[in-house]
């Protein structure tokens, strides 16, 4: 009892002086992340520095699986009011999540309620129209932008006798390559990875012309696919017969292929910028980065963005986030905008520096211009292609229900490569499913 007693009246007396008995406990803020290793871990530690530099906000970074994974889980858990703070979505999501209505949060209304400021002006013209509503207010914070490039093997060019300093302009000179590669042995001599992004999207981009009506959706939820064209119907009947001729190898969908590159089985991979950081790591031969190739005839222009931004969600549909979250989740975005933490995530992955002032403090350490990082400013060059003039063609895509429309596209090309059908017949059909999904989801969410 006399040990309680003097207990109880040290307590009392640290009360007095104003000691706290103990430390309050962060606000803990859950982040959902769809990104792999060694992506995920980049990620994860970019948190872990947050936390560090506060003791007020802990995020709490965890991997759910691939984009989509991470989509269905985001909207289980907030049918079940426990959706997290911060869930990270690629960006063929952007239309289904900004129609998502009580289930996210405006970034624009965040930082509007937290008196958070973040210059967006300085955030490159590609990636900040690609999350902003048509007036510029922010929808989410952009991060992990990328755009698709070539990864190609300089050994295998050098054993084919092609030149390994350049890769070609054209896709009647990536055949020729693939020709000259499969010749010297090469069993695999290209591949791609996200067939859909590349193969559809990004090709449709750079020869400026239209995915779908609306300006690719931006104008409107009454878009209709408009992939069924001359000049894809020839890509796809390309593909289907490189397939068949051994200069093509399908490796799956999504990102799948990635691995077929830097581990030396495939000697061209159409891919993400970000999957530089993978490379880096594992391959065992020296490698080059071309820009995406057009058909002769087309001057090409900017490449889309890729990757994905974060959104904010409330808990369920009864149920918003704190003021303390909220503070917390707009002190987090207002980190991963430095430009020291947009420049490091940049030079270590080879994702996009999302701002001018991370590109111009990249480019003011010499980085560009060491041979340990040649080919690392080309995904920004492919960007800027055609002067920096975006078209409507080329500003992005935001079609509702996209992530489906590209498992649909997916699945007619896997058919076409079974034998099934043609690269036209393929295209084709893949409109007249898509469309359907699109006014599935212009009904749904017209009247919001």
């Amino acid at each position: 009892m006399f040990r309680r007693t003097i207990m109880a009246g040290a307590v009392a007396l640290a009360a007095g002086f104003g000691m706290p008995a103990q430390a309050q406990a962060p606000t803990e803020i859950q982040f959902w992340h769809g990104l792999t290793q060694p992506l995920g871990g980049m990620l994860e530690q970019i948190a872990a520095d947050f936390n560090a530099s506060q003791n007020r906000y802990r995020i709490q970074a965890t991997f759910r699986g691939s984009y989509p994974e991470t989509m269905v889980a985001a909207i289980a858990a907030f049918r079940a009011g426990q959706a997290p703070g911060i869930v990270q979505m690629f960006e063929v999501g952007t239309g289904t999540m900004m129609a998502a209505g009580r289930a996210i949060k405006p970034l624009h209304e965040l930082l509007a309620e937290t008196n958070t400021r973040i210059d967006f002006q300085d955030y490159l013209p590609g990636v900040r129209g690609y999350y902003s509503l048509p007036d510029g207010r922010m929808m989410s914070m952009p991060f992990n932008s990328s755009t698709s490039v070539v990864f190609y093997n300089k050994d295998a060019f050098r054993r084919a006798n092609l030149n390994p300093d350049v890769f070609p302009e054209t896709w009647e000179g990536v055949e020729a390559a693939a020709r000259a590669l499969k010749a010297s042995g090469h069993a695999c001599p290209m591949t791609t990875a996200w067939p859909t992004w590349l193969m559809v999207e990004q090709f449709s981009a750079i020869h400026n012309i239209p995915l779908a009506t609306q300006g690719n959706g931006m104008g409107g939820l009454n878009a209709e696919l408009r992939i069924n064209n001359p000049l894809l119907v020839r890509h796809f009947n390309n593909l289907v017969a490189w397939q068949r001729e051994g200069l093509f190898r399908y490796g799956g969908r999504d990102g799948a292929a990635d691995a077929l590159f830097p581990n030396g089985e495939c000697a061209m991979i159409f891919a993400s910028s970000g999957l530089r950081a993978r490379i880096m790591r594992e391959a065992q031969f020296q490698w080059g980065v071309g820009m995406l190739p057009v058909y002769q005839g087309t001057t090409p222009i900017n490449s889309i963005i890729g990757g994905a931004s974060f959104w904010v969600m409330n808990r369920g549909p009864n149920a918003a986030r704190s003021a303390e979250e909220l503070q917390g989740i707009a002190q987090f975005f207002a980190w991963i905008a430095r430009p020291e933490v947009a420049a490091k995530w940049h030079t270590d992955t080879g994702f996009l520096p999302v701002t001018r002032a991370a590109f111009e403090r990249v480019r003011a350490t010499g980085f560009y211009n060491q041979p340990a990082n040649a080919g690392a400013d080309v995904p920004i060059q492919q960007m800027l292609r055609g002067g920096g003039q975006m078209t409507e063609n080329s500003m992005g895509i935001r079609l509702g229900g996209f992530v489906e429309i590209r498992t649909i596209i997916q699945e007619e090309l896997e058919r076409a490569f079974q034998g099934q059908q043609t690269g036209e017949q393929a295209l084709a059909n893949a409109t007249t499913r898509g469309n359907v999904v699109l006014r599935n989801f212009e009904r749904q969410n017209a009247a919001r």
